[in-house]
């Protein structure tokens, strides 16, 4: 799991920070794409959806007014009716003296089918009910008669009109709504006192009700709320218009569903307007990329490889087929071409400058190295200057003269003869110690007098590379170097021989400055002492002699500068030419030098790499 959750994270940290131009363009675009995109799609939608909501809105207005239009129209016409009704002079009369021929006349099956009403009912001033009836087509229906009287029980017609001669309303008769009209009973010119009401009712259906809507409509007896309810679907939307009654509260509503075609029109343009703004936008992110890819990337990857291939093989070759563009691309190919050209004409001064300030340095070199080399010298004839003899020689003469006497006891003369013994034996220790240190000291003579002897052939050709074993070279410079200061330094070095394609003199040269640099490095950590090791690495044809210490050390951001001509990290020195020197011997015998550090206080490693002496034998033998 935790691989690919690495795996996971590699690549999101790839998309984030990608490493080509290209991709970072394609990537910026991208997301400018979708921003964009978003950014559109909200002010589109900003814009769209509230306009068409709006007129959305409007149209549900327009159709609840409309319902509440046509209910009451269709209670008007009842009130219209009644109203005639009540001014007529026979109701006023029968008010007075009720007679059956009156009651037959006007609540005749007829009367009330031309009427186009469904209960009919005179009422006195005090709530008392003259006659009340209620048919359905051509038969008397008892249980609505009942309902409607039920209903005209709770009506308080006095507060009902008010000032006025007629009203209307809807009423629920069980499991009917009817219209109502009611009216004052008067005479038709007005005189005389109102003597009761007559009340007329229209049963309203369904049906009817969607013949008056011109839709598909229902009355919903179970909707009883006294605002409108407006329920909207994904397509179609249900509108419920309440219907008021007598006091003021919906007895019943008018239910119908009519289609949301604004706002599904609304949605249909948003996501077509989203749609091609979208698309719009990846055709114009597609050609901007392929644009881009075009005029801007293919001409740098140009400009790229051909850095590359002067980078590999050296020549200064001119970078073509930009001199005809005048945009940036163009400049950047005509200055590339420019610096190639001083490039060109610096790299033929330096040539020549080189070659004269090598016959120069050659001279300065070389005395570093003899100082390098004469080092030791000094150190032994200091040593053997500074150092007492191992026995007092007037101590010695006066033991010798006791021996020499006849009376001397015998425990006596047997510890001046061990006396005397003991100081031979260490005369002798150190006669062969200075013998030993004049072999080196003589060694080291000898490796001066050959620096000196073949610095003219080396300052003017090029060094004559032949096998020589890197191991022995490293064996004789550590012996030098245990005499090039005051310091103990242990030295460890493989034994196996490593033969190596070099020059055997400059080599040497090279290893004893790297290990004078080194005994340097540790005597700048104030211990008085530490190591140098030296390991050696064959592979794929090329050797490696690392030389590591345990001095103190630098910062890895100084690596450049320790190869610059005239730098030293010593203040007491001057002049730098050391790891300069040996930078140009090892690259002159076709290897190279680097300096490594984990940082100040951790020591350091000098990294030699020449070309193994078996594998150069097998290209010539090839």
């Amino acid at each position: 799991m935790a691989p690919v959750i690495r795996a996971a994270g590699g690549r999101i940290g790839a998309l984030r920070n990608p490493r080509s131009l290209g991709a970072k363009l394609v990537l910026i675009l991208t997301v400018v794409g979708l921003i964009g995109s978003a950014a559109l799609t909200l002010l589109l939608a900003s814009v769209i959806v509230p306009s068409f909501n709006q007129l959305e809105s409007k149209s549900v207005e327009a159709h609840v007014e409309r319902t509440r239009a046509a209910l009451g129209e269709y209670a008007s016409k009842v009130e219209s009716a009644v109203r005639d009704y009540g001014d007529w002079n026979s109701s006023y009369d029968y008010m007075a003296h009720q007679t059956a021929a009156f009651e037959e006349e006007s609540f005749s099956p007829l009367a009330m089918a031309n009427l186009d009403v469904s209960g009919m009912a005179y009422v006195g001033n005090d709530g008392r009910i003259v006659i009340a009836r209620w048919r359905d087509g051509n038969r008397d229906s008892p249980a609505m008669r009942a309902a409607l009287i039920a209903q005209i029980g709770r009506i308080d017609f006095r507060k009902l009109l008010g000032a006025r001669n007629s009203a209307s309303f809807f009423v629920r008769l069980g499991p009917a709504v009817a219209a109502v009209g009611v009216a004052q009973v008067r005479r038709s010119d007005g005189s005389g006192t109102p003597r009761g009401y007559v009340l007329m009712a229209r049963r309203i259906t369904s049906a009817q009700l969607s013949g008056l809507l011109q839709l598909t409509a229902r009355l919903d007896l179970t909707i009883l709320s006294d605002a409108n309810r407006i329920t909207p679907g994904s397509n179609t939307m249900l509108i419920a218009v309440p219907i008021f009654g007598p006091g003021g509260h919906a007895i019943a509503s008018a239910a119908f569903t009519v289609p949301r075609d604004i706002s599904v029109l609304g949605r249909r343009m948003l996501i077509l307007a989203v749609a091609g703004s979208t698309l719009l936008l990846l055709v114009v992110l597609l050609m901007l990329r392929r644009m881009i890819a075009r005029l801007v990337l293919k001409p740098l990857r140009r400009v790229e490889n051909h850095m590359q291939v002067v980078r590999t093989s050296g020549a200064l070759g001119l970078l073509p087929d930009e001199a005809v563009r005048q945009d940036e691309i163009g400049s950047l190919g005509r200055s590339f071409n420019a610096m190639l050209r001083q490039l060109k004409d610096l790299r033929e001064q330096l040539e020549v400058q080189s070659f004269a300030l090598g016959r120069s340095e050659s001279a300065v070199a070389v005395m570093h190295n003899v100082r390098n080399a004469l080092n030791p010298i000094s150190t032994i004839l200091s040593h053997g200057i500074a150092q007492a003899p191992p026995v007092d020689r007037g101590t010695l003469d006066r033991a010798i003269a006791e021996l020499a006497k006849d009376d001397m006891p015998q425990p006596r003369r047997e510890k001046l003869a061990a006396f005397v013994a003991a100081a031979i034996e260490a005369e002798g220790r150190d006669r062969e110690e200075r013998r030993r240190q004049l072999q080196v000291g003589r060694e080291a003579m000898s490796h001066v007098l050959e620096i000196i002897g073949e610095q003219q052939q080396a300052a003017h050709d090029r060094p004559e590379l032949e096998p020589c074993d890197v191991t022995e070279i490293i064996a004789k410079n550590a012996t030098i170097a245990r005499y090039s200061g005051e310091l103990s330094i242990a030295f460890s070095f493989p034994a196996r021989p490593h033969r190596v394609m070099g020059s055997r003199l400059i080599l040497s040269q090279v290893i004893g400055n790297l290990f004078a640099n080194a005994a340097e490095a540790i005597g700048a950590t104030g211990l008085g002492g530490g190591c140098i090791g030296v390991t050696i690495h064959e592979a794929n044809g090329q050797t490696c002699i690392a030389i590591r210490d345990d001095g103190e050390g630098f910062a890895k951001d100084r690596t450049p500068t320790f190869f610059q001509r005239g730098f030293s990290t010593r203040k007491h020195k001057s002049g730098g030419l050391g790891l300069h020197w040996c930078a140009n011997s090892m690259s002159a015998m076709q290897g190279s030098l680097r300096l490594e550090s984990e940082g100040p206080g951790m020591g350091a490693v000098a990294v030699l790499t020449l070309e193994s002496a078996a594998e150069a034998k097998q290209e010539l033998a090839a």
